[in-house]
């Protein structure tokens, strides 16, 4: 069955209660795992974790009823029994692909030739949007894991870019459902499975999603599939709202008093490094760190905005130790854990590091050209001279997420 996967006829139009029953596994579901003990089959990740800890043995887990197993035997008796038809390397399913990175590597996908699929949650405004562009839309979510099967029937790869929303618990998308995806994938026989992570993730166990990155980075290196991991350090979009559009509109900004460096890097270039990395071998089974061409602090970020814009920022400086003191106040009451789990990760963001890795060999691996990718120069003029000047001069309001480039 190597390099393809069989339909299977009785439910292809949705997969049937049984299949999807041996996809997700049995007696448990991915919840049931813990984040310093996570089983695939008989193996197990041993990923320590300040978060979770769980010294738990296989035969207590049995006792207890616990098993999050995708018991991929159970499928292939399924498909074998049935005719199919060869999955074609250009199938690609993207999860998360109303985000931020996520439409870029579908837009960036279909310009490409490949057949796109989109796994959406349910939403009150559909992604019309990704449909217009010619990607097929499905809805599932990974918090749901008995949704996600039907949607990699006939898929090749599948590229991770989703994120769990700031109003949910950090865990509930970006661990359990991230193993459920992978338990899926594995079963399903999926050829590829692209993931994105933190860059130094495993250097801060203190933080809840850096910790979880960790762990899913090696829970899909123990998987069995075949995966190439990417690191990233920051989005240039993400500075638009934060700074670009209030300096513009004479609104105040926050920043802080440490001297972070983050190598921002437009999600255009991600997105075109990462289909470049499908398509070479090379990638395979690796770990790569997607940086920027020059790590900036927030008080260069705002320099820049400012001279871009034409006039001088309100900034309004945040002293890191008020972000730790609000994070310890956040821990004391349940109801606030999740705040306190993000400000965790905004507390890294303001220490004094540098988010940024060398891409020379990452550059040599992939056959891209360094020349290639957009500096933060040039991605802040853009805006400023064919967007947001335009849009002044008109006495138009402006949102972040509409404007994109």
């Amino acid at each position: 069955m190597a390099g393809m996967m069989v339909a299977q006829a009785p439910s292809v139009q949705g997969v049937s209660p049984a299949l999807s029953s041996s996809l997700i596994g049995t007696g448990g579901s991915p919840s049931d795992l813990s984040l310093n003990s996570a089983f695939w089959g008989s193996r197990k990740i041993n990923c320590s974790s300040t978060l979770a800890p769980c010294k738990v043995s296989k035969a207590e887990r049995r006792s207890a009823g616990v098993s999050v197993r995708c018991d991929a035997s159970k499928v292939m008796a399924a498909s074998t029994a049935m005719s199919g038809t060869p999955v074609r390397s250009t199938s690609i399913l993207v999860v998360g692909a109303t985000g931020t990175l996520g439409r870029q590597v579908v837009r960036r996908a279909l310009d490409e030739g490949y057949d796109v699929r989109c796994l959406v949650r349910p939403r009150p405004s559909p992604a019309d949007f990704l449909r217009d562009w010619g990607a097929t839309v499905v809805n599932g979510d990974l918090s749901k894991p008995e949704s996600l099967p039907a949607a990699l029937v006939g898929i090749h790869t599948v590229i991770d870019c989703a994120t769990g929303r700031p109003e949910e618990p950090i865990r509930t998308v970006d661990w359990d459902g991230k193993v459920a995806l992978i338990q899926c994938a594995k079963a399903m026989g999926i050829q590829k499975f692209v993931f994105f992570s933190i860059h130094n993730c495993e250097k801060h166990p203190e933080v809840p999603l850096m910790e979880i990155k960790r762990c899913t980075e090696k829970y899909l290196a123990e998987s069995g599939l075949n995966y190439t991991i990417l690191r990233l350090c920051g989005f240039m979009q993400g500075l638009i709202g934060q700074y670009a559009v209030p300096i513009l509109e004479d609104k105040a900004v926050w920043g802080t008093d440490a001297s972070t460096r983050i190598a921002y890097m437009d999600t255009q270039d991600i997105a075109r490094l990462t289909l470049t990395a499908l398509r070479t071998q090379k990638a395979d089974h690796k770990l790569f760190t997607f940086a920027g061409p020059r790590a900036w602090t927030t008080q260069e970020v705002i320099s820049l905005c400012e001279r871009l814009a034409g006039q001088d920022a309100k900034v309004t400086t945040v002293p890191v130790g008020i972000l730790k003191l609000t994070r310890a106040l956040t821990r004391l009451f349940q109801w606030t854990n999740d705040a306190a789990d993000r400000l965790a990760f905004s507390e890294v963001l303001t220490s004094d590091i540098v988010f940024s890795a060398p891409m020379v060999d990452t550059y040599a691996t992939l056959g891209a050209d360094v020349k290639d990718t957009t500096t933060l120069e040039q991605y802040l003029q853009e805006y400023y001279t064919n967007i947001l000047k335009k849009l002044k001069d008109l006495k138009a309001q402006s949102k972040q997420g509409d404007f994109y480039i």
